[in-house]
């Protein structure tokens, strides 16, 4: 007798599974748990096989009927419907792992452990927000350059360039991870290079002339904020490092007793060192008796397990009444640096450029950031953090040229 939905709805579980025979083939079990699952039996090639059809009431049984049906009339055109199935799903388990945001996923994965934790977070946003939306179901091999620049367009017209070339790369780099592992036989990318304009160059908002930069240091002074974010302002002009690298300092990397601070330089991966002067010595040892039992000679607030914030900075300088945008950053000091150290010190560039860590052409290789004028930068920051100890004092500071 064919089942009914009043039958199936008042079944009830049983210590053991119970079966609901319906027509053809079709049943229903009742689990001791109360779960309903419908089955299809039947034969092909000599052997009895069942066929999973989905739960009750998911499944209704007009829709298990529907379902017992399609799968005969497989077998009448001498198909096993268990194996179509699997057939199926292989190949939607083929086109996802094969899809852009598979793959790009995968690269990301696989990158990880080479770049900084933020700028993971950062890709990895931008893609679930400007790319995958577009991009991310579609097979990889079928992605065209159009394709690529609909995504890129969209987020340039939104007042995003520098973002538009960004996600530009990051997409190629997807794709050479796709072609290197076999997924994909060419990058469209490089077909649109010039299809989005380049971005207007702009650079870090700094303080580059003596009389800006002495009111600067006197408002670092008088700075009311934790004794931890007013050190690292303290120092962030005697040092002029990058603003992670700064943040990030272990102190591990620093002798005190030698006056010098060494670490890796983030964008090259090569050891840098930084030579103390006295005053940036003393800011140091002062602080080491708070923070020295610690990791990190800035401690976040929140967490002191981990550095300060990559925001504290800033948010200081704008308490003190900069416009972070348009006056100076935490980036700014090395622009402030470079430009006093050049036009009101008379520093040979060279050795400027060196103690910046930037990546100075050198017959020597590499080992430049470490030992190159290491003698003219040590006499460098002590000339320069006398300056500006004059400077904040509101001295007349007359610049005499050195052999530096």
């Amino acid at each position: 007798m064919p089942l009914t939905d009043t039958a199936i709805r008042n079944a009830k579980p049983g210590d053991k599974p119970v079966k609901m025979f319906d027509e053809r083939g079709l049943f229903l079990i009742v689990t001791p748990a109360g779960g309903k699952w419908w089955r299809f039996r039947y034969s092909f090639g000599g052997k009895e096989k069942l066929l999973s059809l989905g739960t009750y009431p998911d499944v209704s049984l007009k829709d298990a009927r529907e379902k017992r049906e399609a799968a005969r009339k497989l077998m009448a055109q001498g198909a096993d419907p268990g194996a179509e199935r699997k057939a199926d799903k292989a190949a939607v388990a083929a086109l996802t792992e094969n899809c852009f945001e598979h793959i790009c996923r995968e690269w990301l994965e696989q990158r990880k452990g080479t770049v900084e934790p933020a700028q993971h977070v950062k890709t990895l946003a931008r893609m679930v927000n400007d790319v995958f939306p577009w991009l991310g179901a579609k097979p990889i091999s079928e992605i065209t350059a159009p394709d690529v620049l609909s995504v890129l367009r969209r987020i340039d017209e939104r007042g995003a360039r520098y973002t538009a070339h960004r996600v530009r790369s990051e997409i190629s780099q997807a794709f050479r991870y796709a072609i290197a592992t076999g997924r994909a036989e060419r990058d469209p990318c490089p077909d649109l290079k010039g299809a989005i304009p380049s971005p207007k160059e702009s650079h870090f908002a700094a303080i580059v002339t003596p009389k800006e930069a002495a009111e600067l240091l006197r408002a670092i002074d008088g700075f009311r904020g934790t004794f931890v974010v007013k050190s690292a302002l303290l120092l962030a002009p005697l040092l002029f490092v990058r603003p992670g690298e700064l943040r990030k300092a272990e102190w591990s990397g620093f002798d005190l007793d030698k006056a010098e601070w060494r670490y890796l330089v983030t964008k090259t991966k090569t050891e840098h060192l930084v030579p103390l002067a006295p005053q940036a010595v003393a800011i140091l040892r002062e602080l080491h008796a708070l923070t020295g039992s610690r990791r990190y000679v800035f401690p976040g607030a929140r967490d002191p397990h981990r550095a300060m914030s990559d925001a504290a900075i800033n948010a200081a300088l704008r308490r003190m009444g900069y416009d972070t945008r348009a006056e100076i950053t935490g980036h700014g000091f090395r622009a402030m640096a470079r430009t006093i150290l050049h036009e009101e010190l008379h520093i040979k560039p060279e050795v400027i450029e060196h103690q910046l860590a930037h990546a100075v052409p050198d017959a020597l290789g590499g080992a430049y950031n470490r030992t190159k004028f290491l003698s003219a930068r040590c006499a460098m920051m002590n000339q320069w953090a006398d300056y500006l100890d004059k400077l904040k004092a509101g001295a007349e500071v007359v610049a005499i040229a050195t052999a530096a």
